[in-house]
């Protein structure tokens, strides 16, 4: 029996702001991710002319994306994950006339994997909104812009409607706590209570593209994208298992409004308690009824969870705030490794949603030194992947219904949180470097081979 079953799909994701580079070119307006030049947590400035970002360029996917894809066809892939950078399509975001540029691109794009049988499966929002909707309306805080992207959501599903038949929405969407000028466009010192309107007015806006791709394209599934954030508790502490329960539900219940249609009980009593009252119509909720096909989500590392309040404090000094397991061992980012938790986590969205899932993005970020003859032996990468596709093989033997891995990511590209090249994860190596030299060559790394076997093998050649 093989390990993975044949309509499994393989391959890899990206998003635009991080590969694509041509940041100006053929009418693309200004995006969120522009004026983030340091990544989603470094600060929010205003471009001048002469200046110049890693991201400005990226890896320039923009126009290498005939020969990124063939590589990545040589490896097998039957799927890539991509994003539509939406100020591609609407450059200020209130147009009511689509950029036929931009368009035209992305059609290319589409064309170029369908020649090497590769289905794309698309982000609506990766990260990135058109900064004019930021400007003008203060972004997600205003209701106005649900129908914004819900015209360019029509846009691209009438546009594309042949060439796509996998979408998801918005990636990661529960980041918009944690880094709200990236999720939601409003400043990183903005109030719980308007960070939760302007995530609820992103729900509706989510679910209200559902229903078009489900009117527009019959055929086609459209999912939704949570960043992963399985914890642990910390002990068998009652209160620390009860602490852990309340922190999943703090991601879970994006799942439970996009899966199961409405908000859930135990966040309205959350914020009730801390004095916040959202604003949903009832036109909201009948909006919210119209429920995803799939759940797709990230997986990198999980955490522990205490409520010992010494503990927390300790924890916010480092790296990633939070609280470190003590069974785990780390990356060199201070990304704690548990193989076994994306066993876990796929087995805990089954049994609360019972839909398909899709992992998008898994992967090690790391330090990469190509040899004296260019070579580049990734085996702490290829040991993480390998253990992680096991765990994969194990839930679908626990009966979750997986439909596919897109690892993150194929290619080396621009890292989303610090805008940095050197934390590398790709399969191929883009010679390029954090002070923006180098000739964008691209190289296979070790990983390259590897994981052309596992697809070939359909998991087979996998060491347990």
């Amino acid at each position: 029996m093989k390990r993975f079953p044949d309509n499994f799909l393989w391959g890899g994701a990206i998003a635009a702001n991080q590969v694509e580079g041509a940041w100006q070119q053929d009418g693309k307006g200004l995006t969120t991710s522009d004026v983030q030049p340091q990544g989603i947590f470094g600060p929010v400035v205003e471009r001048r002319a002469g200046d110049s970002a890693l991201k400005d360029i990226a890896i320039d996917f923009y126009h290498r994306y005939p020969q990124d894809i063939a590589l990545f066809a040589e490896m097998g892939f039957s799927c890539l994950r991509v994003s539509i950078a939406w100020a591609r399509i609407f450059p200020q975001g209130d147009e009511t006339q689509p950029n036929e540029a931009g368009l035209a691109y992305y059609d290319r794009l589409f064309d170029e994997l369908a020649q090497h049988q590769i289905q794309p499966m698309v982000t609506l929002s990766h990260y990135e909104m058109p900064l004019g909707l930021v400007q003008n309306y203060g972004g997600w805080g205003s209701r106005q812009l649900i129908d914004f992207f819900l015209r360019y959501a029509r846009t691209v599903f009438q546009r594309y409607q042949h060439k796509v038949k996998l979408w998801l929405t918005f990636n990661e969407i529960n980041m918009s706590l944690h880094a709200p000028f990236t999720g939601v466009g409003l400043p990183g010192d903005s109030s719980k209570g308007d960070i939760y309107q302007a995530i609820h007015h992103q729900l509706v806006a989510s679910a209200l593209a559902v229903k078009a791709c489900h009117d527009l394209i019959p055929d086609a599934q459209i999912g939704n994208m949570l960043l992963g954030g399985l914890m642990y508790p910390l002990t068998c502490k009652p209160e620390d298992v009860f602490a852990t329960l309340q922190e999943n539900r703090s991601w879970q219940f994006f799942g439970d409004v996009q899966c199961r249609g409405a908000w859930p009980g135990y966040m309205l009593r959350q914020l009730r308690e801390q004095g916040i009252e959202l604003n949903i119509t009832d036109e909201d909720r009948v909006a919210l009824r119209e429920t995803v096909d799939f759940i797709s989500f990230s997986y990198y590392m999980t955490g522990c969870v205490t409520a010992d309040e010494a503990l927390n404090q300790q924890a916010r000094g480092n790296i990633l705030s939070m609280v470190p397991n003590p069974h785990l061992h780390s990356s060199e980012w201070g990304w704690q490794i548990d193989p076994i938790g994306l066993r876990t986590l796929l087995n805990t969205l089954w049994d609360r949603y019972q839909k398909p899932l899709f992992i998008v993005e898994n992967g090690l970020g790391a330090k990469d030194y190509p040899q004296a003859d260019g070579t580049i032996e990734d085996d702490y990468r290829i040991s993480y992947l390998n253990d992680h596709l096991l765990q994969v093989a194990e839930a679908l033997k626990d009966g979750v219904e997986v439909m596919g891995y897109t690892s993150w990511a194929p290619i080396d590209l621009i890292s989303a949180s610090k805008a940095e090249i050197s934390k590398r994860y790709g399969f191929i190596y883009v010679d390029r470097h954090d002070n923006g030299e180098g000739s964008l060559a691209r190289s296979r790394k070790k990983s390259f081979y590897w994981y052309q076997k596992v697809i070939a093998t359909q998991g087979d050649s996998l060491q347990p």
